[in-house]
C-alpha cells in the first residue's frame, strides 16, 4: 500500500495547477482534429524541463489521460476521430448528434472514459510486477495472430457484408505498405513524392471519416440549411450514470479488452475501442442497433480506450518497453530527467512513480467533471448549418494533416483517400475496417519478418507459428471470429427473405 502514502502530493498546489492544467488541455487537444495523445504529450515535454520530475511527468500523465478521452468531442460531433482509439467511437455517436443526442453521447463518453481508466490505473498500480512478466510472454508470433484477429474482426465491424469489410481492412493493409520497407529498405508504390515517407495515419484517418462527410454536405447544398434544424436535447447527467450503469455488459467488455490490449508491447491502444465495439456487438441482444445511433456502441469504446492507459505503462515503468507510442515519448520525458525506468524504479524514485501514478487516477475523475460540463455546450455545434459546418470541417481536416508533418503531401493523401471514400461508401464499404487495416498491417508485417527470422534459427516457420498453447489459442480465437461473423450475416439474411 505504499502507494497511499505518497497520495498528499497530488493534492500540494503546484501539483494540482499542473493537473487541472493538463486535463484541459488534453480535453482542447485531443477535440482538435490531428493532434493525437502522443502529439499532445511531446508537445508538453519542453514545458517541463524547468520542472521538478514528479511535477513535470504529472502534468504529461494529465494530458494523456484527457487527451484519449477528448478526442471522443470531435468523434460524436464531427465524425472526425481526434485520435486512432476514437475510430469506434464515431460509429454509434455521430448518430446520435445528428439525432440531437450529442449531449447524451457526450455524457456517456466522458463517464465510460472515467470507469474504464480508473480500472486501469487501478490494474497499474496493484497488478504492475505480475502484469509486466505476463506481457513479456508475446512474442513476434503472438503478436501477428493478434494482428491477424485484429483483421477477422474487420469482418462484421461497421458493415452489413462480411465480404466487403474484409475487402476494406485488405485495402486498409495494402496502404500501410505503401513507402519503403522498414525491414529491407526498398521502395513500395511510391508513384507520388507525396508518398515517399507512406500513409500517415493521422492525414489518413482525417480524410476517410471528414471528406466524405464534406463532400455529403456539399453536396444537399445550402437549400437543406433551412428545411430542418436539428434540436439539441437535453440530457441529465443523473439519467446518462443510470443509462451507463444499465449497459453494464458493454461497460465491462470495454474495460477488459482496453486494459487487456493496452498491456500488450507495441499493439497500443489504436485498436482497442474498435475490438471492444466489435465484441460488444457479439455479444449484444440488439446487434441491429449497433451503427444506428447505439449507446451501448459508445460506452464499449470510450470504455475501452481509457482502460487501455494504465496498463499501456505497465511494461514501461517495470521493463523500460513503451506499451504505446504516447508511452514511448513518456519514456524521453523520464529520461530527460535522469530517471531510468526499470525493475527498481519504485525503490529508487518512489516519490516519483507513486505521485504520477495516482496523479492519473485523480486526472480520470477531473477529465470526467469538465467533460461533462462542456457536454451540453459543445453539442449545439449540431446546429451548426450545413453549409458552414462542411466548410468549417474541411479547414479543420487541412490543419490537422498538415499540423503533423507540416507537409502539403499529407494533405493531398488526405483528399485522396477522402475522395475514394466517398465513393466506397456508396457502395457499402465502410471506413472503420479500411483504417484499422492501415493500422495493423504494419504490426503484421514487422512481426511476421521478425518471426521467420527467428523460426529460420530454430525448428521453422510451421513450428514457430503455430506451436505453443498461446499461439493456439489465438489462432482459435481467429477462427471462431471469423466463423461467427459468417453465421450472424446468414442468419440475418435468412430472417430478411
Amino acid at each position: 500500500m505504499e502507494f497511499l502514502y505518497y497520495f498528499g502530493e497530488v493534492f500540494t498546489p503546484v501539483s494540482m495547477l499542473l493537473l487541472v492544467g493538463g486535463t484541459v488541455g488534453g480535453l482542447i487537444l485531443g477535440a482538435t482534429p490531428g493532434l493525437s495523445p502522443t502529439m499532445a504529450v511531446a508537445l508538453l515535454i519542453p514545458f517541463t524541463f524547468h520542472l521538478k520530475p514528479v511535477h513535470g511527468l504529472i502534468l504529461l500523465g494529465a494530458a494523456y489521460t484527457s487527451t484519449v478521452a477528448g478526442g471522443a468531442v470531435s468523434a460524436i460531433l464531427l465524425k472526425i476521430p481526434g485520435a486512432p482509439a476514437n475510430i469506434a467511437t464515431t460509429l454509434d455517436g455521430h448518430e446520435m448528434a445528428k439525432r440531437g443526442q450529442g449531449a447524451k453521447a457526450l455524457q456517456l463518453a466522458f463517464l465510460s472514459s472515467l470507469v474504464g481508466g480508473v480500472f486501469g490505473v487501478l490494474l497499474l498500480i496493484f497488478l504492475t510486477p505480475l502484469l509486466a512478466q505476463w506481457a513479456l510472454a508475446f512474442g513476434p508470433s503472438h503478436l501477428f495472430w493478434l494482428a491477424i484477429l485484429g483483421v477477422t474482426v474487420i469482418g462484421s465491424l461497421d458493415s452489413g457484408s462480411v465480404v466487403k469489410g474484409l475487402l476494406s481492412g485488405c485495402i486498409g493493409m495494402w496502404l500501410a505498405t505503401i513507402g519503403y520497407d522498414d525491414m529491407q529498405g526498398v521502395q513500395r508504390f511510391i508513384f507520388h513524392d507525396a508518398l515517399g515517407g507512406g500513409v500517415n495515419i493521422i492525414a489518413a484517418l482525417i480524410g476517410l471519416f471528414a471528406i466524405p462527410q464534406v463532400l455529403t454536405m456539399f453536396a444537399k447544398g445550402r437549400h437543406d440549411d433551412s428545411i430542418e434544424a436539428i434540436k439539441v436535447q437535453t440530457h441529465p447527467i443523473g439519467e446518462a450514470i443510470r443509462e451507463v450503469f444499465k449497459r453494464s455488459k458493454a461497460l465491462i467488455i470495454g474495460t477488459l479488452s482496453g486494459s487487456f490490449i493496452g498491456l500488450i508491447p507495441g499493439v497500443g491502444g489504436q485498436i482497442a475501442g474498435l475490438v471492444a465495439y466489435d465484441q460488444t456487438k457479439k455479444f449484444s441482444s440488439e446487434k441491429e442497433k449497433f451503427g444506428t445511433g447505439h449507446s451501448e456502441g459508445v460506452i464499449a469504446a470510450e470504455a475501452a480506450n481509457n482502460a487501455m492507459v494504465g496498463p499501456s505503462l505497465v511494461p514501461l515503468l517495470t521493463l523500460s518497453i513503451p506499451g504505446s507510442p504516447t508511452a514511448a515519448v513518456l519514456l524521453g520525458g523520464l529520461l530527460i530527467h535522469g530517471i531510468f525506468p526499470g525493475s527498481d524504479l519504485f525503490d529508487n524514485h518512489p516519490d516519483v512513480a507513486w505521485p504520477f501514478i495516482n496523479s492519473m487516477l485523480i486526472g480520470q475523475i477531473l477529465m470526467c467533471a469538465f467533460g461533462i460540463y462542456v457536454a451540453s455546450f459543445a453539442a449545439k455545434i449540431a446546429q451548426v448549418p450545413q453549409s458552414i459546418m462542411a466548410a468549417a470541417v474541411l479547414g479543420l481536416a487541412v490543419f490537422g494533416s498538415f499540423s503533423v508533418q507540416q507537409s502539403m503531401g499529407d494533405v493531398y493523401v488526405m483528399m485522396a483517400l477522402g475522395t475514394m471514400m466517398y465513393f466506397l461508401e456508396r457502395y457499402g464499404f465502410s471506413a472503420a475496417p479500411l483504417v484499422l487495416g492501415l493500422i495493423l498491417g504494419p504490426i503484421a508485417e514487422s512481426n511476421y519478418i521478425q518471426g521467420s527470422l527467428i523460426a529460420g534459427a530454430t525448428d521453422g516457420q510451421f513450428a514457430y507459428f503455430f506451436g505453443g498453447a498461446l499461439n493456439l489459442l489465438l489462432i482459435g480465437v481467429v477462427v471462431l471470429s471469423i466463423g461467427y461473423s459468417v453465421f450472424v450475416e446468414m442468419r440475418s439474411r435468412r430472417a430478411l427473405a
